[in-house]
């Protein structure tokens, strides 16, 4: 039997809120990281992703007292990310409750780091966020042609690195799942961004999160069914109340995913 596949919500988080943008600008408040942890845990999150949106931009630790305030109320799976640079950070956001952490800039500055994480705490802890742009090429004859550049630091700074490369990279090094999220689609709500989804699952063997677009129901079945991504994390679906998790989760069983409820 295949694995039941993961729905999990997203608190992106600013300054103690969480918040939702498009394309990682115009961030809007959307509500508390706790109450939200809370509710979605109660109708049958698989995981809570938390993400401190702006602390490797600002050059600061992640929130360890709104995660540990979170960590308190849920009883799943917990990832956070944000302003870890060294196996220091890292402890002190497990300690404060996570069960896994999640790196991206410091990836890129130091892959060494996603070795040193998974020998110490183990390749189940360790999560390698992967924000991913389209790069466009100008060329002769005029037709857009592009590849897939990772951006660190929130999106705001390229790297010039090819993302499916970038893929296999950190899964050699020892990362344990990759949290995928295109910034073309990220809170447009028009759907995942399937070419690069599938390019990505389809490079390495360890789990691969979907994110980016989510807007309904159906494109988390869309995701499930035309890519081989093991878990779709959402954000607006959910804080603005389009769907529950049960409720997505029940759609997905009706039409043939296997996933936990």
């Amino acid at each position: 039997m295949t694995l039941a596949k993961r729905i999990i919500p997203c608190l992106d988080v600013d300054a103690g809120n969480v918040v939702k943008g498009v394309n990682f600008s115009d961030v809007r408040i959307a509500g508390d990281p706790v109450s939200f942890a809370k509710k979605y845990t109660h109708e049958g999150a698989d995981e809570i992703v938390f993400l401190d949106i702006n602390a490797s931009h600002e050059g600061r630790e992640a929130l360890k007292t709104v995660i540990k305030e979170v960590a308190r109320v849920i009883n799943i799976p917990f990832t956070v990310g944000g302003g870890i640079r060294s196996l220091h950070d890292a402890r002190e956001i497990l300690l404060s409750g996570a069960d896994k952490v999640s790196i991206n800039t410091a990836a890129v500055k130091n892959p060494e780091l996603v070795s040193q994480l998974m020998n110490l705490f183990g390749k189940q802890c360790v999560v390698v966020a992967m924000d991913v742009k389209r790069h466009y090429i100008n060329d002769s004859t005029e037709k857009k042609s592009y590849w897939f550049e990772v951006r660190i630091f929130g999106g705001r700074e390229g790297t010039g690195i090819e993302a499916i490369g970038w893929a296999k990279s950190v899964e050699k090094l020892g990362a344990g799942e990759i949290l995928l999220t295109s910034i073309d689609t990220d809170g447009t709500e028009s759907g995942y961004d399937l070419e690069l989804i599938r390019a990505i699952s389809r490079a390495v063997r360890i789990p691969v999160i979907a994110s980016g677009g989510c807007g309904s129901q159906e494109h988390i079945l869309e995701v499930f069914r035309r890519t081989d991504v093991e878990a779709a994390l959402a954000a607006s679906i959910f804080h603005y109340e389009k769907a529950t998790v049960n409720s997505v989760k029940q759609y997905l069983k009706d039409n043939g995913i296997n996933v936990r409820i």
